[in-house]
């Protein structure tokens, strides 16, 4: 069912437009090639990814500092491989990451199709918890900045999605209005819960099938955008 009054689409970046795992493990098979051979990268990134939301949720509502996210889900995902390492060389490897992230920019199928087929008739807008200059780097390595008309992040904000002051920032940013306006990620807390209280709707980019309440609104492909708006 089509959404009526929608005039403002924002969308999260990471994990909904922007296809971190697979380009996140593109640069740790580049690292490891390089630094640490033996480490195998199927194993590692089994632990990892689970471990970087763990810690990414911390961050989230401000239980660890961004040097601490960038220490600690390295760290703990070789502990739970056993494999031994320093802490100079989880430094350094958390440094080659950042610098070889944007590298690659693989999207989420459908990406581009229906970021063409929205801007013919929404304002687009970003709102990412990510860190400022990596997700600048992103949007123009990944030919993305185009769409946008204004773009949050949490550094600009203050605070992190769900936190609603990133919300109330992003709307003045865009100078849109809450009945106007929907919220796209795939995040059900940070992003669709987090608008839904905020008093914004939103839709669940529900790509890996979780279950979720038969009230939120959701999609598993980007492309199924098109029923609702």
């Amino acid at each position: 069912m089509k959404i009526e009054n929608i005039k403002n689409v924002f969308f999260d970046l990471d994990h909904t437009l922007w296809d971190f795992d697979k380009n996140s493990k593109i640069t740790f098979e580049k690292i490891f090639a390089q630094n640490h051979p033996e480490v195998g990268i199927d194993d590692f990134i089994k632990h990892y990814i689970p471990i970087n939301q763990s810690c990414w949720k911390l961050y989230q509502y401000d239980k660890i500092t961004h040097q601490q996210l960038r220490y600690d889900r390295l760290k703990l995902s070789f502990d739970a491989l056993g494999y031994m390492i320093s802490d100079l060389e989880i430094d350094f490897i958390s440094q080659e990451y950042i610098d070889l992230l944007t590298e690659h920019n693989h999207l989420f199928d459908g990406t581009l199709e229906i970021l063409d087929y929205l801007r013919g008739k929404y304002k687009l807008h970003l709102i990412t918890n990510g860190f400022a200059q990596v997700q600048d780097k992103k949007l123009k390595n990944a030919n993305l900045n185009a769409y946008f008309s204004t773009i949050t992040n949490s550094e600009m904000a203050g605070v992190k999605k769900p936190n609603p002051i990133i919300f109330e920032y992003a709307l003045d940013l865009a100078a849109a209005k809450k009945e106007n306006s929907i919220m796209i990620g795939d995040s059900i807390e940070a992003d669709v819960l987090g608008a839904l209280e905020f008093g914004i709707d939103a839709i669940y980019f529900n790509e890996n099938h979780q279950a979720v309440d038969s009230n939120i609104k959701q999609i598993n492909h980007l492309l199924e955008l098109k029923n609702y708006l």
